[in-house]
């Protein structure tokens, strides 16, 4: 595995500067920010900001995170008519996305789009049997101006992302956005890993961030994950070389 324990443990210090920022100042809706992404105040207004976008507009199939502050945007999802891609948490089935195709539910957006009631609705889909992807939206702790984010420390969405990249489902023609406060949006540089992707788009409630990232997932970097996390993940585990 490579050495990446500094680079994780000034994440860390980051994550904790930020999830402090947001509780002191009450911008963390229920559950809370720390050990979390955060379910910030205002994340209707980002995912409406999110919608007016030319890259929204021209998305017919979107994957997003499972968290709380991506509900307003998954559930627009839907709304539009778009095919919805959810991961199942830390990847633990076989087929570890779920898939929501607006024509066929028979509930409103915003409950389809919840995580529980989405892994409930959804139909459980393998990487192989997924439609190319044309917006990702991920969950973001702490991002700057360049696109480099941070998680929330389990590396989920890097393998996620990874996983869609080997297939050809994610390519350099994919937006890769975020929904955050803008107290989130940090004017500094921030730590990353090789693996570490960064985002075309960061969106808050009151401005959008055009970052010109270059940097994309190069796929699945075998040498960055510890055995007991390719052994707990079934479709890793499955490829391992």
């Amino acid at each position: 595995m490579a050495r990446t324990g500094g680079v994780e443990a000034a994440k860390q210090a980051v994550r904790e500067r930020v999830w402090a920022v947001l509780e002191r100042e009450r911008l963390a809706r229920f559950p809370g920010a720390r050990g979390r992404i955060p379910n910030f105040a205002g994340a209707e207004q980002a995912a409406a900001g999110l919608a007016r976008l030319p890259e929204w507009e021209a998305a017919r199939v979107v994957k997003a995170n499972p968290d709380s502050p991506q509900l307003p945007v998954r559930s627009r999802v839907l709304a539009a008519g778009k095919l919805l891609y959810m991961a199942v948490p830390k990847l633990q089935e076989q087929r570890p996305f779920v898939v929501l195709d607006p024509a066929r539910l028979d509930v409103p957006p915003r409950k389809a789009a919840a995580k529980d009631s989405a892994l409930t609705l959804g139909d459980p889909t393998a990487v192989p049997d997924m439609s190319p992807v044309d917006l990702v939206v991920c969950g973001t702790v702490a991002v700057n101006r360049d696109g480099v984010r941070v998680g929330k420390g389990g590396g989920f969405s890097d393998i996620e992302l990874g996983l869609l990249v080997e297939a050809g489902l994610v390519t350099g023609r994919t937006s890769i956005v975020t929904t955050v406060h803008d107290r989130q949006v940090l004017d500094e540089e921030l730590p990353e890993t090789g693996h570490d992707f960064r985002v075309d788009l960061v969106v808050t409630p009151h401005e959008v961030i055009r970052t010109g990232a270059t940097k994309r997932s190069r796929g699945i970097l075998w040498d960055h994950l510890p055995d007991d996390k390719i052994a707990s993940i079934p479709a890793l585990a499955a490829r391992r070389p």
